[in-house]
């Protein structure tokens, strides 16, 4: 059975079943106050390198490369520890990843869920 990972935008207001609530983007979202995200913790160390974000720029037809370049990404040390705490996260359930982006089902968020609840 895998781990209980969720994936929503962080502007959408939090719910009782969210969990440990973490974003998992580098940049801060436009307008929102830390106190509206109710974040447990930012987790921007997890999050793709500038350079990938930019090529991606969520456009869906390039989202199976971004996925394979994020994932290699995320064997360097730096983003490998905090793919770490996240796991530990997980564990215990529920973890829900938080970002900007509107369409999540093709984030970086998205990947990370794949990741942790296998």
């Amino acid at each position: 059975m895998g781990r209980d990972v969720r994936v929503r935008r962080v502007y959408d207001g939090a719910t009782d079943g969210d969990g440990e609530r973490v974003l998992v983007d580098r940049v801060w979202p436009r307008g929102l106050s830390k106190e509206k995200a109710r974040l447990d913790r930012w987790e921007k160390d997890v999050a793709p390198s500038t350079e990938l974000r930019k090529w991606y720029g969520h456009d869906v037809d390039r989202f199976e490369e971004f996925r394979r370049r994020y994932g290699a990404e995320l064997a360097d040390p730096e983003r490998a520890a905090a793919l770490d705490r996240l796991r530990g996260d997980a564990d215990p359930g529920p973890l829900t990843l938080l970002t900007a982006t509107k369409d999540v089902d093709h984030s970086q968020a998205a990947v990370l869920a794949d990741i942790l609840g296998s």
